[in-house]
């Protein structure tokens, strides 16, 4: 493991902050403040720093500072020094003039593809928006799912950007034409291509995260037991050689040409697929468990990657936890306290109560967010 940690953030114009700067020592790090002080926003800017829309999944105009009286958010930047081990390096992202469609990505100053990202940072994050993830539609579970698959392999967000733009065009193709046979079969050919990549991306990080839950029993939180639904996902899980998977594909997709056309939406392939989580104490779906439990059930899952993360010769994740604490028993909080500080993680918690963070006394750092900004705490 590359024990990674930021050591340094500024802001400009990002959300409620004008211009900040918090300089931070690599133990974890507790905000407390009341709703809309701007503790999430500092989370936010912190998930910009890999490829993607931040946890909020912002478009980059709604980021920008916004004046009384301004209808536009203004040029916005966030800046870090993170530390690996004994070298720094500089990270920068941020939009040079309100309104631009793509940010800017910067490490040591100079431009670089947002994917390069990966190479200095990683993370893994909770949300309060994720709180009903097991009660709503399957597409967010598996946004949910591809953004823990990424944190372990980052050619994945590129795998998927891939499969939904060739996907665009095929139904654009099918529904507006002409759907010419021969460009049909190009895109169809990346998809399959493409949508193997992902399915056999996440068969591996399910097949992983299931062996390290299987070794958290002592820990307060809920085992799961975890599966895909996806026909692409179980054929991936099962060994199937990667030509064949990717030829069925391309196929299925050819002969749904009509179906999908009539129905307006592609009906086959990876993007179909659901993340399946069953209480294993209880021998329950996660859906039919209480709301504490859910929570934790989410938290394990996400602790999990974060361990396996922990041990990988890459750069140690980052864990954003916005409004986690407040949810869990003093024991289920402890442990997570202990958890963070037993895997040497930089963690960002936030709360409303100071006394949420009691047990981290002397393990983290603390600051108080209000109008006036951070406010170092003890």
């Amino acid at each position: 493991m590359t024990a990674s940690a930021l050591t340094r953030i500024a802001l400009r114009d990002f959300r409620s902050y004008a211009d900040a700067e918090v300089s931070l020592d690599g133990r974890p790090v507790w905000l407390a403040g009341a709703n809309g002080a701007g503790k999430t926003n500092l989370l936010e800017a912190v998930s910009f720093l890999i490829p993607g829309r931040g946890l909020r999944g912002s478009a980059l105009a709604e980021v920008g500072r916004r004046m009384p009286g301004e209808t536009a958010g203004r040029a916005w930047a966030v800046a870090v020094t993170v530390r690996a081990g004994d070298d720094e390096t500089r990270l920068g992202t941020g939009v040079e003039q309100a309104g631009a469609a793509r940010r800017v990505v910067r490490v040591e100053g100079e431009p670089t593809p947002p994917g390069r990202l990966a190479e200095h940072v990683r993370q893994v994050w909770l949300t309060p928006a994720q709180d009903r993830l097991f009660l709503e539609g399957a597409a967010d579970r598996r946004r949910f799912f591809d953004r823990l698959v990424f944190a372990a392999e980052p050619m994945h967000a590129a795998h998927v950007q891939a499969y939904e733009k060739a996907q665009r065009e095929r139904m654009r193709l099918l529904t507006d034409g002409p759907a010419d046979p021969a460009w049909l079969d190009a895109l169809e050919a990346q998809l399959a291509e493409a949508g193997t990549l992902m399915a056999e991306a996440r068969a591996r990080t399910l097949a992983a995260l299931a062996d390290e839950i299987a070794t958290r029993g002592e820990r307060p939180f809920p085992q799961a037991r975890l599966s895909l639904t996806g026909d692409w996902e179980r054929m991936a899980a099962e060994g199937r050689a990667s030509a064949a998977i990717q030829a069925l594909l391309a196929q299925a997709l050819k002969q749904a040409r009509d179906r999908d056309a009539a129905a307006g939406r592609a009906l086959t392939g990876p993007h179909r697929g659901d993340l399946s989580v069953i209480h294993a104490e209880k021998d329950r779906p996660a859906a039919e468990c209480s709301t504490g439990e859910q929570k934790a059930l989410i938290l394990n899952l996400v602790l999990a990657q974060a361990a396996r993360l922990a041990r990988a010769d890459a750069p140690s994740p980052i864990l954003l936890l916005d409004e986690v604490a407040a949810h869990l028993d003093a024991r289920r909080r402890a442990a997570l306290f202990d958890e963070i500080e037993a895997l040497g993680l930089q963690a960002f918690l936030t709360g409303t109560d100071e006394m949420l963070f009691d047990g981290l006394a002397g393990r983290a750092q603390g600051f108080r967010v209000d109008g006036s900004g951070l406010t170092r705490v003890g």
